[in-house]
């Protein structure tokens, strides 16, 4: 029985490696700097609508979400406003958006708010090597699951052509107009997805690094069974177009 049992642990270790603890390391500094992205209405019922993720770069004010999360047009006669939320749980706060700057082409967002919060490091890399180790953090099913984030891990499955879609014919800005004749590479994950993602930093489990922006889930059913059977494909926007999104001069 000994021998039995000696041979299942050995057995397990091989075949159910322990996690590394790296990623829980680096989960405490890269939680307090995620945020959620919402939708205020002081006259509605949830007074704020959660409908993605976003995460503060320098110098502390700035939060990078992607375009498509605060493109559409609000009901200015219901005081609607994009709003960013810190904190976890039902202890959060609500900052207004001052200022914001967009880059379509690249589905990319930097919303400026009043209050300096702690900020993630950006990769200056041009490209992470398919294989590499990955994770990202966010709010999946905001609306259902609220400010609980989550954090799913895996590699960079590919380096992939793409083209950022549009929901309609009003969204397609000339800017955008022309990098659908440029298609840009992007990561292809083999980590899930799932929308409320969308804006989530993907960065590297050792240090935290952001090396990309968690842009689009591929669904290969329909939006009602996203949460019951989801491809596993995820995509994300690599961290340059971001750094010249950041330098960019009012």
């Amino acid at each position: 029985m000994v021998k039995h049992n000696y041979f299942l642990c050995i057995f397990l270790l091989f075949c159910f490696p322990a996690l590394p603890t790296e990623l829980v390391e680096t989960l405490q500094k890269i939680k307090p700097s995620v945020v959620a992205i919402g939708i205020s209405n002081p006259t509605g019922s949830p007074r704020i609508r959660l409908i993605g993720s976003g995460f503060v770069v320098s110098p502390g004010n700035r939060v990078v979400t992607n375009y498509h999360v605060i493109a559409n047009p609000l009901d200015e006669s219901k005081l609607e406003q994009y709003v960013v939320l810190s904190g976890h749980g039902i202890v959060f706060k609500v900052h207004p958006i001052k200022q914001q700057k967009h880059a379509p082409a690249f589905d990319l967002a930097l919303l400026t708010i009043a209050e300096q919060l702690p900020a993630l490091a950006v990769s200056r890399e041009p490209l992470i090597a398919e294989g590499s180790p990955v994770a990202f953090t966010g709010f999946p099913i905001t609306q259902v699951l609220g400010l609980y984030p989550a954090t799913h891990s895996g590699i960079i499955a590919a380096q992939t052509p793409i083209a950022i879609p549009v929901d309609n014919a009003r969204n397609l800005q000339a800017s955008v107009l022309r990098q659908l004749d440029k298609p840009y590479l992007v990561y292809q994950l083999d980590a899930v997805a799932y929308p409320g993602n969308s804006g989530s930093p993907l960065y590297r489990p050792d240090n935290g690094e952001v090396i990309g922006i968690i842009n689009q889930v591929y669904i290969k059913t329909s939006r009602e069974a996203v949460l019951s059977d989801p491809s596993g494909i995820s995509y994300a926007i690599p961290s340059q177009h971001l750094l010249d999104l950041m330098q960019q001069t009012d």
